[in-house]
């Protein structure tokens, strides 16, 4: 994954509509893992010595090992993605309330959410590590947009059923943050891998004073010590201000953001 900014408008709102107006999108459906495959990775990782004493930051990174021109690119990035984020979160709220207007991309994230909240602790990270792995296909930001490093919002990656690394990572992220981790234990971490030689990204999730690691090129939980290959770069959180949403009624009372905040 090449750390470059490339982020079209038009691909969030694509997105947005493929989700508020569910009844459009119907092709491309991927089958909701079944349990025997959810189930199929242990939770627990094996017995390597880690370190005791919670940390604030995974890997300990006090902060961005990336200069300050490529650190701004990237946390202007995630801070734009969260626009997206919001409309999908009050498109997952009408889900619940209104199942025959779901669409499937919201209906298959919405049951690993739902799923994960019956767990605790490391059972709840694993089970939505392993679940969103299965669920989307590895797929290159080139062969699938033409272009490098598009983020894309959970529902677009379900939607379409593939993603890169960063969209395993923030369709991860979403998920933990709705079924019940505290935001403060959560980040969005775009780490140097020694040992491919490429930039990549995974979700941070601190549990019982651990910062474990949710990889898609894994199903077994980690924790930052256990994965000494991977350097951070810089980690993503909920600096971010949340968008501020208006009502629409010209989308039936569904919920869009300030143009300003997409554009």
């Amino acid at each position: 994954m090449s750390i470059r900014l490339h982020w079209p408008a038009w691909i969030f709102l694509a997105a947005v509509f493929s989700v508020i107006l569910s009844a459009a999108w119907h092709g491309g459906a991927r089958a909701e893992p079944s349990p025997q495959q959810v189930a199929w990775a242990p939770a627990d990782p094996p017995a390597v010595a880690t370190r005791s004493a919670a940390v604030s930051a995974p890997f300990g990174l006090a902060q961005s090992a990336l200069s300050a021109a490529p650190a701004d690119a990237m946390t202007a990035k995630w801070q734009a993605l969260q626009a997206a984020i919001a409309i999908e979160t009050r498109a997952m709220i009408l889900c619940r309330q209104m199942p025959q207007a779901c669409s499937p991309a919201a209906a298959r994230f919405v049951s690993i959410i739902d799923a994960a909240r019956a767990e605790t602790g490391r059972a709840r990270a694993g089970r939505i590590n392993r679940a969103i792995n299965l669920a989307i296909r590895p797929t290159r930001d080139s062969a699938q947009f033409g272009a490098a490093d598009i983020w894309q919002s959970p529902l677009m990656t379900f939607a379409s059923g593939a993603g890169d690394c960063e969209d395993y990572a923030i369709a991860k992220y979403v998920a933990l943050r709705e079924a019940g981790v505290n935001v403060n234990d959560l980040k969005l971490v775009i780490v140097h891998d020694a040992r491919t030689g490429e930039d990549h990204a995974v979700t941070a999730a601190r549990i019982d004073g651990e910062w474990l690691i949710l990889d898609n090129r894994k199903m077994l939980l980690l924790t930052d010590a256990q994965t000494p290959e991977l350097k951070p770069l810089i980690a993503l959180g909920e600096e971010a201000p949340k968008p501020e949403l208006i009502r629409d009624a010209g989308l039936d009372k569904r919920f869009m953001p300030v143009a300003a905040a997409i554009g």
